[in-house]
């Protein structure tokens, strides 16, 4: 039998961990080592579960792969090509460099698929950019941990690769499905982002210049290729979204010594501003040496190292909330909801309330298996609410008191997390407008899977 004493205690007790600071990954796994104790649950069977999720799931080697891509993509030049580009489109605008910082991160997330690499590359480039350009430095931080949010919903995902595991949904129907409501998220921060900038004056403007634009273009080539090489590949089934993370690693590899080598072969100056070089250099991006490759590795391999036993530990984590009974409960509660929509919205609140104080891998791992045959019973379509819910819990990365990317963008940019707050509230109302429109029209998630 089950003590409800013992266990409000552990619970009480891993809460006050949380809120100690306490990584997310120990919090749950002392709530589950005591779970296993109180329903008296071998540790080995723990051990077991863990060892499972991967030696089962093919499609989660995808999501180191694609962490490394984005390591490869930065250390090379490329991210920094892709803003070159995004600014010389939209710097004539007001608020320009940080509506150009919210479209390199949508070109970004285009090619890493993740929320923190996505706002650490972007912020760590272009804040200091902002700041000198007229930006309040709490808004230039706030701007990157927003924009850091499409990183997981402008393919290729790492948590649509989660998703599709756990739900037995193909990757490739999420990729495609996730384009159009990460293109709309972008959008609806760049009109906050707008708003903001022109009520307080922020922001020097330039000339819009063709001959810039296009130019930057030319540099950013090899960002375009990549991003149309992962989607042409998945779009067109040429090869499964594991494999597009094999090619674009091998891809990011090759660019980033080819463009060493005819740097240092032609003696091309990448410092120089994009009006000084020529034609060739901007076809050459920085890149890298050989030596260099295994730090970038490393560095990859420690946001694996994270990711990937927190996955775990919350499929375990799920299983043991099963046995207590949480899952029938909540989803009783969202089943006495009746209707379409009232399912819909409730299940949108549960995911925004838990997005609040998880890591969005947890609350899919969580609340999915759930929240989705429910939806589906109603007659929302699986890959529609997949968007949904994934959009939600991309919303959680700036909510706080948890907030991912804002203590992530808090650490790139030197500015302290309560000081950034305020100014994430604009692009909050923006991307709750953003959800709620999705949920309510769902050809904006399948149109580009309809036919396939």
């Amino acid at each position: 039998m089950t003590d409800p004493t013992i266990i409000t205690l552990i619970s009480v007790a891993v809460t006050i961990l949380f809120m100690m600071g306490v990584p997310v990954f120990l919090v749950i796994a002392y709530w589950v080592i005591g779970m296993s104790y109180v329903l008296d649950l071998q540790l080995l069977n723990m051990g077991a579960a863990l060892q499972d999720v991967f030696t089962d799931g093919f499609a989660l080697l995808a999501m180191p792969l694609f962490i490394l891509t984005g390591d490869l993509i930065n250390r090379s030049g490329i991210a920094r090509r892709l803003s070159d580009f995004a600014y010389a489109c939209l710097g004539w605008i007001r608020g320009g460099l940080a509506m150009a910082s919210l479209g390199a991160c949508g070109l970004f997330a285009a090619i890493s698929g993740s929320n923190s690499a996505t706002t650490a590359t972007i912020g760590s480039m272009l804040h200091p950019e902002m700041v000198k350009g007229g930006y309040d430095e709490r808004f230039s931080a706030a701007t990157a941990a927003a924009g850091g949010t499409v990183g997981i919903i402008i393919p290729p995902s790492i948590i649509f690769i989660v998703y599709g595991f756990l739900m037995n949904l193909p990757i490739s129907e999420l990729f495609k499905a996730g384009i159009l409501p990460g293109a709309l998220m972008v959008g609806g921060m760049m009109l906050a982002c707008f708003i903001i900038c022109w009520r307080n004056g922020w922001g020097f403007l330039i000339t819009l210049n063709p001959f810039r634009v296009i130019k930057t273009a030319i540099g950013a080539w090899l960002g375009f290729f990549a991003i149309g090489l992962v989607l042409w590949g998945i779009y067109t089934g040429k090869f499964s979204p594991t494999e597009a993370a094999g090619v674009t690693v091998g891809f990011g590899i090759i660019v980033g010594l080819l463009s060493w080598l005819a740097t240092k072969a032609f003696r091309m100056d990448q410092s120089r501003d994009w009006s000084e070089k020529s034609t060739l250099s901007m076809l050459v991006v920085e890149g890298f040496t050989v030596p260099q490759i295994p730090g970038i590795v490393m560095r990859s391999a420690q946001i694996t190292g994270i990711l990937a036993p927190l996955i775990a530990i919350s499929v375990v984590m799920q299983q043991i909330l099963s046995l207590l009974g949480a899952q029938q409960v909540i989803g009783d509660f969202v089943t006495s909801m009746g209707g379409y929509y009232p399912v819909l919205f409730t299940a949108m609140g549960i995911v925004f309330i838990c997005g609040m104080v998880l890591e969005s891998l947890p609350v899919t791992i969580i609340l999915a298996p759930i929240l989705a045959p429910i939806a589906a019973s109603v007659g929302v379509d699986p890959i529609h609410f997949a968007v949904i819910f994934l959009v939600g819990a991309s919303i959680g990365f700036v909510t706080p008191p948890y907030g991912l990317n804002l203590y992530v963008a808090s650490g790139v940019t030197g500015v302290p997390y309560f000081r950034l707050l305020r100014y994430t509230v604009p692009y909050l109302f923006a991307l709750l407008t953003v959800w709620i429109i999705v949920s309510l029209v769902p050809g904006i998630s399948l149109l580009l899977t309809e036919g396939s």
